[in-house]
């Protein structure tokens, strides 16, 4: 967590030099201005840090409007610094090109507070769209076949979220606005891939009764997030419960006799010393074969070893990046970064952008999933399903 906090404050703190230094070369402020807007910097800086503290001691008021003046204050200077380095590489592009070629009249040249101000417009603008849009909840729709049913089972279907980040931010408006996306999917069967609570406790039974109100059939699954454990995992398991989910840790359950559900706990326990340790090739191989395996796991990462002997993991934890462009980054992080992927003959892999959001609360070119997917007998034709059901959800099939 030590090498972490200092990783954050030297990437962060590096965003904001730049950023002082583009308002210093637009408007050359005096002595007194610019001591007022390194002070304001340096306190954004430490912001995320003091939402975690106020959390803690229970000033969830001043958490709250922390969480709101420094996490929009992170999209925007993000954002910002990746619109004014876009800029500054369309710059130096054409400078070479004239260069090279020995051209005439190439460039991009822009007055200092226009260089700053042009990025700043379309930072706000980029924010305000992606506040909406991560309101916005799509559904992404797999239908899969196996052999693994029977006919006289019929279709099931499967409902996933992931990455909720209840807490401060992300409070009754959005798990309304999810609960009400998979009370319409009907699911028999849902699933929490991780990170359903975010940070600290804080004032969570107010939600409560929206979880407890969704009741499938064939009940509900949870495994643990990084986040669970940022919370205290205790705490978590508690309210997960409470909620009436089972928590998946390093366990695996065959649901009514129809299907095997196995969840696997996320590495961030290891750091808290809280990690139930499951090798999930032995784990899989206790229940009976002749069931459809979902394989429950936050971060998409694949064990070689367990290939085969699952049907179908799902994940999440990247959030396809929540914010271009630092989905490049994220990308190249997690090569399974999201959508669905076949690991081998038997085994596939979905990963799940999130449905909610972490820190800035918006995404940008990411936006927030929750999951539907049919499994379907081998033997019976999808066509054979109400057609109604089937074509409330558009999107792939597999």
């Amino acid at each position: 967590m030590f090498r972490f906090l200092i990783l954050f404050f030297l990437l962060y703190g590096g965003l904001h030099g730049y950023v002082f230094w583009k308002a210093k070369s637009a408007f050359s402020p005096g002595l007194v201005v610019s001591l007022l807007l390194t002070a304001i910097m340096a306190f954004m800086v430490v912001a995320p840090v003091l939402i975690r503290i106020s959390e803690r001691y229970g000033l969830e008021s001043i958490a709250r409007t922390l969480s709101y003046v420094g996490y929009t204050w992170m999209g925007v200077l993000f954002l910002f610094v990746s619109f004014s380095l876009v800029f500054e590489a369309c710059r130096l592009f054409l400078y070479l090109v004239g260069s090279i070629w020995k051209i005439g009249g190439i460039s991009l040249l822009l007055s200092a507070p226009l260089a700053f101000f042009l990025p700043l417009i379309l930072a706000f603008g980029v924010f305000v769209y992606g506040w909406f849009d991560a309101r916005n909840i799509r559904v992404e729709t797999l239908t899969l076949k196996t052999d693994k049913l029977s006919p006289e089972t019929g279709r099931l279907r499967l409902v996933q979220i992931s990455d909720v980040h209840i807490g401060l931010m992300n409070g009754s408006d959005l798990l309304s606005r999810v609960l009400k996306v998979v009370r319409e999917a009907k699911p028999d069967l849902l699933v929490s891939t991780g990170d359903l609570l975010d940070g600290q406790i804080n004032s969570m039974e107010k939600v409560l009764p929206l979880l407890q109100d969704i009741q499938p059939r064939l009940g509900k699954y949870a495994v643990t997030g990084n986040h669970e454990f940022y919370a205290g995992i205790a705490e978590a398991e508690a309210f997960t419960r409470k909620a009436g989910f089972e928590m998946l840790r390093g366990k695996g359950v065959t649901a009514a006799g129809m299907i095997n559900i196995v969840g696997i706990d996320d590495p961030a326990g290891w750091a808290a010393g809280q990690y139930r340790p499951a090798r999930e090739g032995a784990l899989l191989e206790t229940l009976p074969a002749q069931h459809f395996t979902l394989l429950l796991k936050h971060q998409p990462l694949v064990d070689k070893n367990a290939l085969d002997r699952f049907d179908l993991q799902l994940s999440g934890h990247t959030h396809k990046g929540q914010i271009f462009p630092f989905s490049l980054v994220t990308r190249w992080y997690f090569p399974f970064h999201t959508g669905s992927f076949r690991l081998s003959g038997l085994s596939r892999l979905h990963v799940s952008r999130g449905t909610g959001t972490w820190g800035p609360p918006i995404r940008f070119l990411s936006p927030p999933e929750v999951t539907v997917i049919d499994l379907i007998p081998a033997q019976v034709s999808a066509r054979n399903f109400n057609g109604k059901e089937k074509g409330r959800f558009p999107g792939r099939s597999n």
